[in-house]
Order: C-alpha cells, then sequence, then structure tokens
C-alpha cells in the first residue's frame, strides 16, 4: 500500500492501493475497505484514485459518496 499524505493533517486515512478497478483505502483504525467499479461505480471508484494521489480530500469524498458502498473489509 502507498502512505496517503493527507495534506489537511485531518485524515484517518493512512494508506490506498490502486487497482485497474478497485481502490483499497487503509483507515487508521485498522479497518482496510476495497471499493469496486461494479459496486461503488466506475466514477466515484475514479475521483477516490485522483484523491488518493492527490493526498487530499479523499476522507471527506468517502464519508459523503461511498461510505456504504465498499464491496469487501480486510
Amino acid at each position: 500500500m502507498q502512505p496517503y499524505q493527507n495534506w489537511s493533517g485531518r485524515s484517518n486515512i493512512d494508506a490506498f492501493e490502486i487497482g485497474d478497478q478497485f481502490i483499497k483505502v487503509a483507515f487508521s483504525d485498522g479497518n482496510v475497505y476495497t471499493y469496486t467499479y461494479e459496486l461503488t461505480g466506475q466514477s466515484e471508484v475514479d475521483e477516490m484514485k485522483r484523491l488518493a494521489l492527490s493526498g487530499s480530500g479523499l476522507n471527506g469524498y468517502i464519508n459523503q459518496n461511498t461510505k456504504d458502498t465498499y464491496a469487501d473489509t480486510e
């Protein structure tokens, strides 16, 4: 997994992993959630990928748009 930059310093996201049709997001509580094109939606996952790479806004986006649409947890 790649560390999340967290430029605001307020995110509870630690890291992420980007795949062709998914993004895995690791939170500071130890939970890892997988969001997929199939379940979450392609445009939503692509936006999450963009935000993850920018290091800003991913936690807020998840809370407002995709919070309960994850495919799997670890």
